[in-house]
């Protein structure tokens, strides 16, 4: 089948697809981390291709709950948010028949609809504690193959932390950004694994 990856330049999940045999395609204004099929582009001109599946991860610099404060205090114009909320209505909207978008807990829920489902990493193999919510066209939910112990660090203050957020916070700014967008390989291969044989079944 055929597999459109949107706002994907890690190629992680489009690789999970291609493992399988399916026909996976990134899309990304950024190039591929790693060789293989990959539109270096906006992927609203490849929306009409004739994908049996999208999965789209857009970017939740402007959608985040946790950034909302920036926007309610001035420090961002509003219009950055209006703007990221049209992309996503477009990605829902596309002429695909099975449709995935993922993003942490967002104003997506309360702006377009409410997300289908809520998944951790470490409910996929992955000791990670994150949010990470899904919105499903002719899709069922993703059903947990995995599930391990998350792992926490204690701050100074004695506040537990996410482990993964804690390290990525050791980061320079514009690598945190990156490490933080980047995706699960055991939610990755969960998505090929379980959607890829739903599309195939039609």
């Amino acid at each position: 089948m055929k597999v459109l990856v949107a706002c994907e330049y890690s190629g992680i999940v489009r690789d999970a697809f291609s493992r399988l045999g399916h026909d996976a395609w990134s899309c990304d204004i950024l190039p591929t981390e790693s060789e293989g099929n990959h539109y270096q582009d906006d992927v609203l001109n490849h929306l009409e291709e004739g994908w049996d599946l999208m999965i789209a991860h857009p970017p939740c610099t402007h959608l985040s709950v946790s950034g909302a404060r920036w926007f309610s205090e001035g420090r961002k114009p509003i219009q950055l948010r209006i703007d990221a909320l049209n992309f996503v209505k477009k990605l829902m909207d596309a002429p695909i028949n099975k449709i995935a978008i993922e993003n942490p807990i967002s104003v997506i829920s309360s702006h377009i609809r409410k997300s289908d489902q809520l998944i951790h990493p470490y409910q996929f193999g992955e000791p990670i504690s994150k949010a990470t919510c899904l919105w499903l066209k002719n899709l069922p939910k993703l059903q947990h193959t995995k599930v391990v112990e998350p792992e926490y660090v204690k701050s100074g203050t004695g506040r537990k932390w996410s482990k993964w957020f804690w390290e990525t916070s050791c980061l320079p700014v514009k690598e945190r950004g990156k490490a933080r967008s980047r995706f699960w390989t055991g939610i990755a291969d969960a998505m090929a694994n379980q959607w890829g044989k739903e599309v195939n079944n039609d």
